[in-house]
């Protein structure tokens, strides 16, 4: 574990972790098409989260070819982050948060092969963050493309404790 991650899980709340890593909960978009988590029992379901902030795509490529590694793992967090605030929208508190299992989907060439040390990144984020509530099952996937060219997409599931 990071030195960074030591620190920040050492703070008394996932709120104040949040703040001393500078970071705030993005704002979420409504869409018409799909909501951005359901509950089905104990289970919350996060919808697959692009690396947005205020609205922005913050970019575009294949990694290994457009996007280098990284810009990637900076990518991966974003979209974390706006995984994590689909999950407060859920269970009202991000203290309540409990991350079960994490898909990391990156846009990469065939020969990349890092797609675990991009996702390495939005683990790292969900430990600071909810510190053990932050730690999860986890599949990294290469895949050909995302949605609006996208580098990165990350789905959760989540619990409330």
């Amino acid at each position: 574990m990071s030195q960074s991650v030591a620190s920040a899980a050492n703070t008394d709340s996932a709120s104040d972790r949040l703040q001393t890593l500078g970071l705030t909960l993005p704002g979420l978009r409504d869409n018409p098409y799909y909501v951005h988590h359901r509950t089905v029992g104990s289970s919350i379901y996060i919808s697959g989260q692009l690396p947005y902030n205020d609205g922005e795509l913050l970019g575009q490529g294949v990694v290994g070819r457009d996007v280098d590694l990284e810009t990637a793992r900076e990518l991966a967090r974003h979209a974390a982050l706006n995984a994590l605030a689909a999950a407060v929208q859920a269970v009202g508190d991000l203290d309540r948060v409990r991350i079960v299992q994490m898909l990391v989907f990156v846009a990469s060439t065939p020969d990349f092969g890092g797609q675990s040390n991009v996702a390495n990144a939005a683990s790292e984020l969900l430990i600071e963050v909810l510190g053990e509530n932050g730690r999860h099952a986890r599949t990294a996937i290469g895949v050909a493309g995302l949605p609006l060219n996208s580098p990165v997409e990350i789905q959760m599931v989540c619990t409330a404790v």
